[in-house]
């Protein structure tokens, strides 16, 4: 490939953030919320059948990888759906921001599963993210609340779900990693539809074209997202990767929240925002 390293990584921020930018164009339809996610899924699914070269290994893959699929996918939509739900209650620029401190969750397995201990920058870090809390949160009769509460399920959930990377990682076979990726995606369609069709059944809503037609926008660069972060950590150390990746990703949201859909953060969110930032460098240090 004759792209630079850095260009990769420019790409991986542009499909991160531009999928919570579809997200929110598409986040006041009237039909069955799942079709999007379904769109989604189905697409990253396609994607990953297409790229894994010897197709043969799905029948023959080690018991991890189905069984880490399935996790891993059930995960998958479980974080897009609090995602899905945030960017609605809280908007784009805070619920991606929290999204990228799902970062705490692998540190936290890291630390009590595979005991290693983290440096005194990456616990500044935890100080700075548990202080932005009570920065963004503020007074409990405060008007407006930033909905803290279900922003810390979009850490969670976003978290639970970047740790099966490293879980697979230990437990799994590397050369299945391809076949992994797409068992993860099918799962996730598989269980979007049930979900899809219980929100049928329930509400009367049916999924539109449009909603299907956002997912395959979300898909695409959702897939490929994690693609280009790869090949850019083939030579750039992932202390420089992932801080600049979770952080321009939220660079790119804000700004494009800013300038199409107007929204506006008060001095304390912004000051919040802003330890946001800061904890997700030291946290990657």
């Amino acid at each position: 490939m004759f792209l630079s390293d850095g260009f990769y990584l420019m790409l991986a921020m542009a499909c991160s953030a531009s999928m919570a930018i579809v997200m929110c164009l598409f986040r006041t339809s009237e039909h069955n919320r799942y079709g999007m996610i379904l769109g989604n899924y189905l697409t990253c699914a396609a994607v990953g059948f297409l790229l894994i070269a010897d197709k043969s290994v799905l029948l023959y893959a080690h018991t991890a990888t189905y069984l880490c699929g399935i996790i891993g996918g059930a995960l998958f939509v479980l974080s897009l759906v609090c995602i899905q739900s945030g960017i609605s209650l809280s908007g784009a620029i805070l619920t991606s921001a929290f999204s990228k401190l799902g970062l705490l969750v692998p540190l936290l397995l890291s630390i009590v599963v595979f005991h290693e201990q983290p440096t005194v920058l990456q616990a500044a870090g935890l100080a700075a993210v548990l202080l932005s809390f009570l920065i963004m949160n503020g007074s409990p009769k405060q008007k407006g609340n930033t909905h803290l509460f279900f922003l810390l399920i979009v850490l969670i959930t976003n978290g639970m779900s970047d740790s099966m990377a490293k879980i697979y990682s230990t437990i799994g076979v590397q050369a299945e990693e391809t076949a992994y990726m797409f068992l993860v995606f099918l799962f996730s369609a598989v269980l979007t539809t049930f979900l899809l069709t219980a929100e049928t059944v329930k509400t009367g809503k049916k999924a539109a074209w449009k909603d299907l037609a956002a997912g395959i926008l979300i898909g695409i660069p959702n897939y490929f997202s994690a693609v280009f972060l790869l090949r850019a950590l083939r030579t750039i150390p992932a202390v420089i990767a992932y801080p600049v990746f979770s952080t321009g990703t939220i660079l790119i949201v804000t700004a494009v929240s800013y300038v199409l859909f107007h929204e506006r953060l008060s001095r304390r969110q912004i000051a919040g925002l802003c330890l946001i930032l800061v904890s997700l460098v030291l946290l990657n240090l």
